[in-house]
């Protein structure tokens, strides 16, 4: 062959390394930014080259060993071949070699790195499902090589105290899904509601019941002992269906009235309230622990078939109520019919502060006001309160923590009924910032004195 058509091969060789190497290159990227939530989609619907990169993912260890192989490989070939073809050009002088370098580098960064990068992780859904099958191939032809590599490798690791990380647990898969849904916060109003729902969805299991109960200070009962004609009339004036019943003292329930049920007695009985037992009527109690989640609560709801239970304390004291509706609301928000009663527990005011009854639960403001107000430690704005100030408060008292200023309006005995809370600036308010993220809280006492503590 002539010297020329021997310079051609080398381009066209040259050409064809660059290009796999390209290939390799963009094909890393491309499985690694793509949707593995698409990619399932696309599974489920069948689509043969979907369950190849779905293989993939599943052997990444395999797959990154065998481009990195690859690359080394092409990237050594295209140096060397570089460096032929400078011979020819410029001769056996230390100038090819450099020259060579120079030249290599700079191919190989633009067309077989960045080019084939950047396309991919603009396209990396499309980009994987081309590359699967190919890149397939060559994870099971270069097995035996990647598999001793890796053997080194971990031992490696291991001889310096480095454990190989392992598949990722449940609490690491859902922080990636908390992750996945907070990417879309900022969308549109719709797209930020469902995002609401699904975190909701994902807390249920650390949510208890006692945190959406509806308090025993706010449950309607009704004393089995009084005549039926009374406790008709209590269950028409109530907008509930299900109402317990009580018996010498509150704590003491002993069925639960389903307005159904006494309506179906009534007529079987002429419409004539004589002569009804009502207890007779009512369903057995259904009592749960008010440290039960709301994920296991829910799951007992739909095996018992059953929408209402009772909570109470590990002393067997009467703490509330809980229903499935309760539930369901913490999943979609408020749900409200024709018989509910509405009960105003924020009031925004002009200034920009809002009164707040104390036993609204944080929970709901968070939820409605997209505050981030923690509720790991209380359940509602006065528990709130009585943790961070670790005192009653008084009328008159101002806390600020949390980038919210706290003004007790009213107290009955030793509960706080009412406050108002204002969203502040801590640069203006007075609040210092450390160094480690803790808001100096400034407290101000009904007589003006003032004492500091850190928030926690």
């Amino acid at each position: 062959m002539t010297p020329t058509t021997v310079m051609i091969l080398y381009i066209a060789l040259l050409i064809c390394l660059i290009l796999c190497s390209g290939f390799f290159s963009g094909s890393e990227t491309a499985l690694t930014a793509a949707s593995r939530a698409r990619i399932h989609a696309l599974v489920s619907q069948g689509n043969p080259r979907a369950k190849t990169v779905a293989k993939l993912h599943g052997r990444m260890e395999r797959v990154i060993s065998t481009i990195l192989l690859g690359n080394t490989a092409l990237n050594s070939a295209t140096a060397a071949l570089m460096t032929l073809v400078m011979d020819q050009y410029v001769g056996h002088s230390g100038m090819a070699f450099w020259i060579a370098t120079i030249a290599a580098t700079s191919v190989l960064f633009i067309f077989a790195e960045v080019m084939p990068k950047t396309f991919a992780i603009n396209n990396a859904d499309r980009c994987a499902l081309l590359a699967s099958p190919p890149l397939w191939l060559l994870v099971r032809l270069a097995y035996p090589i990647t598999k001793v590599t890796q053997l080194i490798v971990n031992g490696l690791l291991r001889l310096f105290g480095v454990q190989v990380a392992a598949t990722p647990g449940t609490e690491e898969r859902l922080e990636e899904l908390r992750g996945a849904i907070d990417l879309h916060s900022e969308s549109t109003e719709e797209i930020r509601e469902a995002n609401a729902m699904l975190h909701s969805i994902l807390d249920l299991d650390d949510v208890p019941v006692s945190d959406i109960m509806v308090h025993r200070r706010n449950m309607v009962m009704i004393e089995a002992s009084q005549p039926a004609a009374e406790i008709v009339r209590e269950v028409l004036a109530s907008p509930h269906t299900r109402i317990p019943l009580w018996r010498d003292e509150p704590d003491n329930i002993i069925g639960v009235l389903h307005a159904k049920a006494l309506l179906r007695a009534l007529e079987a009985n002429a419409w004539q309230v004589d002569g009804l037992d009502i207890e007779s009527l009512a369903a057995k109690p259904w009592f749960i622990p008010d440290s039960t989640s709301l994920l296991a609560q829910l799951e007992a709801f739909r095996k018992r078939r059953e929408h209402f239970a009772i909570v109470v304390d590990e002393y067997g004291a009467l703490m509330g109520i809980v229903t499935l509706e309760d539930i369901l609301e913490e999943i979609v928000g408020d749900i409200a019919d024709e018989h509910d009663v509405s009960v105003e527990g924020v009031h925004p005011e002009e200034d920009g502060s809002y009164l707040v009854d104390g036993s609204v639960t944080l929970r709901d403001l968070n939820r409605e006001f997209g505050w981030r107000l923690p509720d790991e430690e209380a359940s509602t704005v006065a528990g709130l309160v009585l943790h961070e100030a670790r005192q009653i408060p008084m009328p008159g008292q101002v806390f600020v923590f949390y980038g919210f200023r706290f003004e007790i309006l009213e107290r009955q005995r030793n509960q706080v009924k009412r406050l108002r809370l204002t969203p502040v600036n801590p640069e203006a308010d007075g609040t210092e910032q450390n160094g480690n993220g803790e808001v100096t809280v400034l407290l101000a006492g009904p007589k003006g004195d003032r004492q500091r503590r850190e928030s926690h």
